[in-house]
């Protein structure tokens, strides 16, 4: 295997180097994650599907779904539990009505079997009451092995990876029932469950548990702790992202856009507080320039997928979804988004080339997207691809004078007829003018009785 690739180019050489960087700077470009606020499947996306006839998810998806859950609740110690053994095969299996049976036959096998809880919860459950039923049973049971992992994981590296799963087990519970908190209206209950995980299990800030805080504290309109996740969130050394960008946004825009006029504006000017609004917008766009198309709503919304893309219109469509009505919420701020984000296009005329506060834009996100995202929705895309006025003009100015070249050839008779047709609509001649007026004197002539001669 080494040879074949060595005969195509010289490892050291400078073009593989080059294929290599651009490969690897592609890879990290076009990196899926798992979208934070991502719904329940038969309490959500099943019903969808019930009511429009279409599949809201595409088999790419929900792949790395099953990818995720085998990496979360599966562990090579599975084996010595049969239950598991079970829900591990489960994991793997693509038809849902296949998973569901393996889950039932994991609760035969082990009635306090939290991953086959998880499963249902997930995909049998049609309601989020009866979601949030089984994420109830599944904690119990989890938080029963969670503690029994606990105790054993220093006898060896086996019960060490067992914990990891467990932990990933029990974060996961917990996070669904915040979710299904927050569905049901009970904010404040979703809001304690989300910082406890968040000082309980720091390490796992990979899960972006913050994103599901800062919406449940927009809805609750407790704008003070928002901006105090944002400051410890959005921080340079930290991965952004539009659930972050586009909330400072938000939070700069609130203290001006009640009273925001664009008139008012361009005779005084901005204030200093107004232009640090903008300049908020206008980072929020150049990290995502899908965005504010869904909040204006110049373009339909659909329900998120299970994945996104940073910077894509597959993240685009998963803020959107769920922060539009904070935007809405406060008085003049989609006004001001409206007058200001298309400045943001000003400042980086080539965005695939240079960026201005960010990164240049990725040119992948477009393949990307179309893999997570259905095929009825029309993907955005950016930046566009529109041709000069004049290029346009051209084409068809070409295409028309070879049209009617090959046309003349092939019936010349015809085109000949045509072209003395055209001709006299837009140039008449003098001889037809006059014999027209000939014409009619000799009918008036006939009509007063009158002959020539």
């Amino acid at each position: 295997m080494g040879g074949t690739e060595s005969s195509i180019s010289e490892p050291g050489s400078p073009s593989r180097n080059r294929e290599n960087e651009t490969s690897r700077q592609n890879l990290s470009e076009c990196k899926v994650w798992r979208n934070p606020l991502n719904l329940f499947r038969g309490a959500e996306y099943r019903r969808y599907t019930w009511v429009t006839g279409k599949e809201p998810l595409t088999y790419y998806d929900m792949n790395l779904s099953a990818q995720d859950h085998q990496t979360f609740f599966t562990c090579d110690t599975d084996f010595l539990r049969p239950s598991d053994t079970v829900m591990q095969k489960a994991w793997r299996e693509r038809n849902p009505p296949a998973r569901i049976k393996a889950a039932y036959q994991a609760l035969e096998l082990n009635n306090d079997c939290a991953t086959a809880y998880v499963l249902l919860a997930e995909e049998e459950a049609t309601t989020i009451v009866d979601a949030e039923r089984l994420f109830k049973q599944a904690l119990k049971a989890g938080e029963t092995i969670y503690r029994q992992s606990q105790q054993c994981q220093h006898q060896s590296p086996q019960h060490e990876a067992q914990l990891r799963r467990d932990t990933n087990v029990l974060v996961y519970i917990k996070r669904r029932l915040a979710m299904c908190a927050r569905k049901l209206g009970r904010i404040r209950e979703a809001v304690k469950i989300m910082r406890d995980l968040m000082k309980e299990f720091p390490p796992l800030t990979m899960l972006n548990i913050h994103e599901n805080l800062l919406e449940s504290l927009l809805e609750l309109q407790a704008y003070a702790d928002v901006q105090a996740v944002l400051a410890k969130y959005d921080d340079i050394s930290l991965p952004k992202s539009a659930a972050i960008c586009y909330t400072a946004a938000l939070l700069k825009t609130r203290t001006v856009s009640e009273k925001f006029s664009p008139e008012t504006a361009s005779r005084r000017g901005l204030s200093t507080a107004e232009i640090n609004a903008v300049e908020a917008i206008h980072r929020a766009v150049e990290f995502n320039p899908h965005v504010p198309k869904y909040l204006l709503e110049m373009k339909s919304l659909i329900l998120p997928p299970e994945h996104i893309l940073k910077r894509g219109d597959s993240e685009a469509i998963a803020y959107a979804f769920f922060h539009l009505q904070h935007w809405k919420r406060i008085e003049g701020a989609l006004n001001l988004l409206e007058c200001t984000w298309e400045g943001t296009f000003r400042m980086i005329p080539y965005p695939l080339e240079k960026g201005h506060l960010f990164y240049p834009y990725p040119s992948c996100t477009e393949t990307a997207d179309r893999e997570l995202l259905p095929t009825f929705h029309h993907v955005s895309v950016y930046p566009k691809k529109e041709l000069p006025l004049f290029i346009h003009f051209t084409a068809g100015f070409c295409s028309s004078t070879a049209m009617i070249a090959i046309l003349t050839h092939q019936f010349p008779e015809i085109m000949g007829i045509f072209a003395k047709a055209v001709l006299g609509l837009w140039c008449p001649q003098p001889w037809a003018s006059s014999g027209f007026e000939e014409n009619t004197q000799d009918l008036k002539s006939e009509d007063l009785g009158l002959s020539s001669g």
